[in-house]
């Protein structure tokens, strides 16, 4: 198996040091720290005693299949091992190397109760920040075997995390060895597309997923945001009207973007905010209903211009609501709005998407969207919140920051074939 993969020479040390009670690997996107690690774990695998169960642990079910059993089926990275490998879409456990392997979503402190009352032997833990405190606890307790391990992986985050704070900072008290990586470390990658990585990712986003570096978040959080290279007076054709995506307020600003998807001057597929709708019922002192924003959001789209010809209104694929604006989707099922979807609100894959198509010139915003115009520059990270290892927003003057994070990252499966380059990080 090693044979077949051009390792680096860390990725070797790793894997032949792995012995501790708590193995991490982390540092950059695509640096080569989750293929040694998943060789490490295989060989854990076949030497694992025949008691105690063998854990697979992730943000989801999903993000287990895509970033762990993708990869060890992969018959380029891991050759005959990689049919040694079954599982079926969607099934909470896996056979690899002869042993059943239990699937764990660990997405929130809920996922601690999936761990109560077993014994296990060996766990592999995918994204190990952001796994809860409370979940990684009990899953140690749970490693109980006689010589159980723990593999796990991870991009690096605020430097105040616990993961970093009581574990990477006491390896030394610990039975816990770790690595950290940079993107230079992963021989396989073919140079160009390494300096387009290096180009994509910009501020807090370099340090982390290009340098590997834990750094506090700080500042502008679209830093690389520029008026005067983002905001168009034209618009391209635009190819699919991806959503119209809505942050609901009453008392706060109602904000509306729609996203579309077009080519840019060169002939690059890129999102272009082409219109927005908003309400500030503070400012205008009035108040509207669910029914009347309803009918308000039905009236703009019907008014708004298709580029380059005189027809007016567009029809979006989705509509794409803030999940806890519940009383509004339900009035917009009740006046037969079409595919409306509650957003996905993953803040920090929604906000580094949104960076990295702008630092990529591949989001550009209409100069009628004021008012998302006028929040961009200053959403800035919570300086409180990142001393406590956080990464948050200031929730003040965001609601088209929001709305605009809601659209990329709920129709991402929609535009990414179209903007390949652009890496989810991993």
């Amino acid at each position: 198996m090693l044979d077949s993969l051009p390792l680096s020479a860390k990725q070797i040390r790793s894997i032949a040091h792995a012995t501790a009670r708590i193995n991490l690997w982390h540092g950059a996107i695509r640096s080569g720290k989750t293929i040694a690690s998943l060789i490490a774990f295989l060989i854990a695998i076949a030497a694992a005693p025949s008691s105690g169960l063998i854990i697979i642990v992730g943000r989801s079910l999903q993000t287990i299949e895509r970033n762990v059993l993708d990869p060890l089926q992969d018959d380029a990275l891991f050759g005959p091992v990689a049919r040694l490998v079954q599982h079926t879409r969607g099934a909470t456990t896996a056979v690899i190397l002869g042993r059943t392997v239990h699937l764990i979503g660990a997405a929130d402190s809920r996922a601690e109760g999936r761990l109560r009352g077993l014994t296990a032997c060996l766990a592999y833990v995918d994204e190990a920040t952001l796994v809860p405190r409370g979940f990684w606890n009990q899953l140690l307790g749970r490693l109980s075997v006689p010589g159980a391990r723990l593999y796990a992986t991870t991009n690096p985050d605020n430097p105040g995390h616990w993961l970093r704070k009581e574990f990477i900072n006491r390896a030394g008290q610990l039975d816990l060895r770790h690595w950290q990586f940079t993107l230079d470390d992963n021989p396989s990658l073919d140079p160009a597309y390494v300096a387009a990585l290096k180009a994509e990712y910009v501020g807090l986003w370099y340090r982390r997923f290009i340098l590997g570096h834990w750094v506090q978040s700080e500042g502008a959080i679209y830093e690389m945001f520029d008026a005067e290279r983002h905001v168009v007076r034209e618009l391209p054709h635009i190819e699919r009207w991806l959503c119209d995506a809505i942050d609901y307020g009453t008392v706060n600003p109602f904000a509306d973007l729609l996203l579309g998807l077009g080519r840019d001057g060169k002939g690059r597929a890129a999102l272009y905010v082409a219109s927005e709708y908003r309400h500030d019922s503070r400012a205008t002192r009035r108040q509207l209903t669910d029914a009347e924003y309803s009918a308000a959001r039905r009236r703009w789209l019907a008014s708004v211009p298709q580029p380059g010809s005189n027809v007016l209104g567009v029809r979006p694929e989705w509509t794409i609501v803030d999940p806890s604006a519940a009383s509004f989707i339900e009035q917009l099922h009740r006046d037969n709005t079409p595919s409306v979807m509650p957003a996905d609100n993953t803040v920090l894959d929604g906000i580094r998407g949104v960076a990295n198509l702008l630092a990529s010139d591949r989001l550009f915003i209409h100069a009628s969207a004021t008012g998302l115009i006028d929040e961009l520059p200053g959403y800035s990270w919570d300086d409180e919140a990142a001393e406590k290892g956080e990464d948050k927003p200031i929730k003040l003057d965001d609601h088209s920051c929001d709305a605009l994070r809601y659209g990329v990252r709920t129709t991402e499966a929609l535009w990414r074939p179209h903007i390949p380059t652009l890496e989810v990080a991993a």
